[in-house]
């Protein structure tokens, strides 16, 4: 019988979400070994998708506000047993914001609101809301202005990517706010106005409340739970299950460094399969921090290339050792 590998990567962020690059890597491993594609998700950008890959539903689309403003077309997931899914990226993303308009100062979450509010329109059972990937830095005001009495009542879990708290050094001011286009000064200005938000003080140091710039912080105050959003998901794709059966577990993401095990999907499959005692491998497209992963070239245009040729040689090295 022929060793199965297990190819459970998470997106690569910009490059490829987790589904083409788990068929990459399967098909690398297609070439030596039985292989099963099962991508993992988070709560970042792309979460909605994975959960679609492996429980089916049926999407919607509703035309709200990007973070500037502006008209977008976003997509929400209706699941069989009659819970929502929402990336809050799909509103307020940041590759919604072409690179020199990127502004968290001005940059809001009130599309993401008008997401929310349409899809509590619909009556769902419970809402799945992931924060990963906005290009906003505003506490959720914007979202928590749209809402307002809509969340009453409602059974609303948050899928966190990252346990950061919401001010101070590993804030989502100072940690992200970078990321989406501040300056030093902007970052304080940021702070400030994340401090000064008195409904979020009860939650600010919960973790997962710095998620989404703060979005985990301002669903909790309006009752919604925080929840680790890569064990949410691997729970729901059953990846356990999948896993037992592997011979070898291939996960990843863009860059791998030691927030890879602060909440990132690669590092609880990496732990999920040290508890089952199933061999994983671990990559990254860029390897940082000394963490122990396997490199890819780090090359843009090069990423379906790299993913097959790992795949390649990892199905090489498990039939050999079969």
């Amino acid at each position: 019988m022929s060793p199965l590998a297990l190819a459970s990567p998470a997106s690569l962020k910009g490059v490829a979400d987790s589904a083409s690059a788990a068929a990459h890597l399967a098909a690398g491993l297609r070439k030596h070994v039985t292989a099963e594609e099962l991508p993992v998700a988070d709560g970042g950008e792309g979460t909605a998708g994975v959960l679609h890959a492996t429980r089916g539903g049926e999407w919607s689309t509703v035309r709200v506000s990007d973070p500037l403003g502006r008209p977008v077309t976003a997509r929400w997931l209706a699941l069989p047993d009659g819970a929502a899914v929402v990336d809050s990226a799909e509103a307020v993303g940041l590759p919604l914001v072409a690179v020199q308009e990127r502004d968290p100062l001005r940059a809001s979450t009130r599309g993401l609101g008008e997401l929310v509010l349409a899809i509590l329109a619909e009556q769902p059972r419970e809402v799945l809301v992931g924060v990963g990937g906005t290009a906003t830095v505003d506490g959720g005001a914007g979202m928590r202005a749209v809402v307002g009495p809509a969340f009453r009542g409602a059974r609303v879990r948050v899928l966190c990517d990252v346990r950061n708290p919401l001010l101070g050094e590993r804030g989502a001011a100072r940690v992200y706010g970078p990321q989406k286009g501040a300056d030093p000064d902007a970052v304080e200005e940021l702070e400030r106005r994340l401090a000064s938000l008195s409904e979020l003080e009860p939650f600010r140091d919960l973790p997962g409340a710095g998620a989404g710039g703060g979005l985990g912080a301002g669903f909790a105050a309006l009752g919604a739970e925080l929840c680790d959003g890569a064990s949410l998901v691997l729970d729901t794709i059953g990846f356990d299950e999948h896993a037992r059966r592997a011979d070898l577990v291939v996960t990843g993401e863009g860059t791998v460094d030691r927030t890879t095990f602060e909440g990132k999907a690669p590092g609880a499959v990496v732990r999920r399969c040290e508890a089952l005692g199933v061999s994983c491998v671990l990559f990254g497209g860029i390897v940082r921090d000394g963490v122990d992963a396997r490199p890819l070239s780090g090359r843009i245009g090069s990423a379906a290339e790299d993913l097959a040729e790992l795949g390649e040689e990892l199905g090489r090295g498990l039939l050999e050792r079969a």
